[in-house]
């Protein structure tokens, strides 16, 4: 098992991603507003808002969605594929961010 973290940057691809889980067979997910440290810095303390350019913040899509997701270790390489055809290849600057980590014990759920 494997924890699925995806900061979607694209915050229109939101459904389409989420329909596509579905197929996938990931059925369960928790999904949260998230922003850029960049981001947070240059319009909440403004002696960093000269500094926008440096930190990245103050871009075109200042605010993401991300997702957190269960899933199986052999769904990954699927929910990749996926992602970048709806929303456009990781490599892309500004791009979202897809990543995950093992998962050694679930209580709950």
């Amino acid at each position: 098992m494997q924890l699925l973290i995806l900061v979607l940057n694209q915050e229109e691809c939101l459904d389409d991603v989420l329909s596509a889980f579905v197929e996938l067979g990931i059925t369960e997910a928790t999904i949260i507003d998230s922003a850029g440290m960049g981001e947070v810095l240059v319009h909440d303390v403004p002696i960093f808002a000269g500094l926008r350019h440096l930190l990245g913040g103050g871009g075109e899509r200042p605010y993401s969605k991300t997702i957190f997701a269960i899933i199986d270790d052999e769904k990954f390489t699927e929910a990749a594929m996926v992602i970048e055809e709806i929303c456009g290849p990781f490599s892309e600057s500004g791009g979202s961010i897809l990543f995950t980590l093992p998962i050694t014990e679930i209580r709950g759920r």
